[in-house]
């Protein structure tokens, strides 16, 4: 099998580089000071942290390709980085790296409400698309969890999701066009205003490779008009069985809800503690959180069918809010649930995992006795009607060797979705913390083909180096039994 490492370590003078980069990006945008780098040295999963050599905050795609040539003709991996909301170590900077911010790319070039589209830079919050196109009637559709705080350069990166992807797709599907700064410091443009382009899908290729391929600098969106109707159920169960049988009925029913969420009775009394939405019934097993849009009768027609197939599984309540404020108050509690786990456990270790909705009620069962197994709880919070699992794991880091033996618990789970015909990610990335799971869902032969895919666009692996690909360092056994052999076939171990 062929893997990247990351460039051998060489020494630089820091004090002159660093110069090199004020000259481009201003004093006040190069990050040098010790205490200060302290800022960066982690994103969302803070179990893994690394300080970076130097933090720069370019402002343009001009200053972006300047700074990342310097790196290239230096031979100086970087680590691109947007709001730092990842979970899954996908922004963790590597030993003497550059760490490249695009949080100063806050910029909204340009609205087309004619064609659907608006074109932004990275550092533009997921949530100010929606703010800023919603007078028009429009919003933008992927609506990961950290919508208020995560950055479009970092949804691009990883391929978020969010709610409704269920009905309308992840980030890719909404991508239309990307200006990029490659890994040798060259600008390219990829995709079109037009959905449908000739040649290679280079777009998709970009979207979803968590920075190994260059740095998105400028992004064109599709947005989508607003639906006539938006009408949310919340459906209580008395077992998760019977809640995860449901979302199995919805969709066989052939009715394509906007989202369908479910959570857990560790999950809705977290969240009852902190948000108070007075909507979450404490003594539920399970809740499901179900939207429907559309025109008006349509909706409603939808609404009615899906309270019908709860009530035969066994729902002791469906309740249906149609008012823009209420709707906002049942979507609170979900979209505040990780968050609110800190009021039951000191820590938590989420898992981002994809099963098969058939697969709901099995897998469930199969986390619950890991958990057991293992000796943590594990709270269920996830996007059921895609089957993007995301079971958090509660425990006390403060305890030596938990974390390993959490790391270890959701190991097992990511083995237990591949085994079903899922996937070990579904929006978080691959990242630091899941590459050495990556043989078990992939062959030698597929890894190898996107492992070239990189080597064309990136030849000296400095662009987020260890990330998303095993190597023996980083995966040790996970890497046993390849040939650890560059594309060029030079040994780098």
């Amino acid at each position: 099998m062929i893997t990247q490492a990351p460039p051998r370590p060489e020494t630089h003078d820091w004090m002159s580089i660093a110069d090199q980069f004020q000259t481009i990006v201003g004093e006040k945008s190069v990050v040098r000071r010790r205490e200060e780098l302290l800022v960066y040295e982690c994103d969302g999963l803070t179990s893994y942290r690394q300080r970076p050599a130097l933090v720069v905050l370019p402002r343009t795609t001009e200053e972006v390709a300047k700074v990342v040539k310097i790196c290239h003709d230096q031979n100086i991996p970087f680590v691109a980085r947007g709001s730092g909301t990842g979970l899954s170590g996908g922004a963790l900077p590597i030993e003497n790296c550059i760490l490249i911010s695009t949080a100063l790319m806050r910029q909204i070039i340009d609205i087309d409400y004619e064609n659907q589209s608006v074109t932004v830079e990275p550092g533009v919050i997921n949530n100010w698309v929606t703010q800023a196109v919603s007078g028009e009637g429009f919003y933008y559709a992927p609506d990961p969890s950290s919508q208020i705080i995560c950055s479009i350069g970092g949804n691009v990166a990883e391929n978020s999701g969010g709610v409704h992807c269920l009905k309308y797709g992840v980030t890719t599907n909404h991508v239309l066009a990307l200006t990029i700064v490659t890994p040798t410091g060259d600008i390219l443009k990829l995709g079109g205003e037009m959905p449908e382009m000739p040649g290679y899908d280079l777009t998709g290729v970009f979207v979803g490779s968590e920075g190994t391929l260059g740095i998105a600098t400028e992004v064109t969106l599709r947005i989508l008009k607003a639906s006539e109707s938006i009408q949310v159920l919340l459906a209580d169960f008395t077992s998760v069985e019977a809640a995860g049988k449901t979302v199995a009925d919805i969709i066989g029913a052939g009715i394509m809800p906007g989202g369908i969420e479910m959570m857990d009775n560790f999950s809705i009394n977290a969240v009852e503690d902190v948000v108070k939405t007075n909507c979450y019934p404490r003594d539920a097993t399970a809740i499901l959180l179900i939207e429907v849009d559309g025109l008006e009768v349509e909706a409603t027609a939808s609404a009615v069918r899906i309270e019908a197939i709860c009530k035969q599984n066994g729902a002791r309540n469906v309740t249906i809010a149609t008012d823009a404020d209420d709707r906002l108050t049942l979507w609170k509690g979900r979209k505040a649930a990780f968050a609110a786990m800190g009021k039951i456990s000191p820590d938590y270790y989420v898992q981002d995992g994809v099963i098969p909705r058939t697969q709901l009620q099995y897998v469930l069962g199969e986390i619950d006795r890991l958990g057991t197994e293992f000796g943590y709880p594990v709270a269920n919070v996830f996007h059921a009607g895609d089957g993007n699992l995301h079971p958090l794991i509660l425990y006390n880091n403060a305890v030596p060797g938990e974390l390993e033996k959490v790391e270890e618990l959701g190991g097992e789970i990511l083995k237990l979705c591949v085994r079903v015909g899922g996937s070990i990610s579904g929006e978080h990335g691959i990242g630091a913390e899941k590459r050495c799971y990556m043989p078990d869902m992939f062959t030698t032969a597929d890894i190898e083909t996107m492992l070239y895919v990189r080597e064309a666009i990136d030849p000296k692996g400095i662009a987020n180096p260890t990330k998303l690909f095993p190597t023996p360092k980083t995966c040790g056994e996970g890497a046993k039994g390849y040939a650890m052999r560059d594309i060029r076939g030079v040994d780098r171990f």
